[in-house]
């Protein structure tokens, strides 16, 4: 079955994402392929991102996201580049 996958933001603001089987395997696929070396995946609408996305809402009122990216951001990176994402790390 072809992957599918749909994220979609609620009136609420809560981001949902909804997958079936061939869809989360996917999802699962790229992030277990991401490195130091191969940092980041794009979601989108089309045949141009890793990771298609289905333009067809679940619910009336919400808003579809078409473009996405997924970033592998390792603790050492973001203590030199970015410290104040881990004020609260432990």
């Amino acid at each position: 079955m072809k992957p599918r996958i749909t994220i979609s933001l609620r009136q609420d603001g809560e981001l949902e994402i909804f997958v079936n089987e061939s869809g989360r395997d996917l999802l699962l696929a790229e992030l277990s392929h991401l490195s130091r070396d191969s940092d980041h995946f794009h979601l989108g609408v089309g045949e141009h991102s890793e990771v298609e996305l289905q333009p067809v809402a679940y619910k009336d009122g919400e808003t579809l996201i078409e473009q996405a990216k997924v970033m592998f951001r390792p603790d050492d990176w973001d203590r030199e580049y970015f410290p104040h994402v881990m004020a609260d790390a432990s």
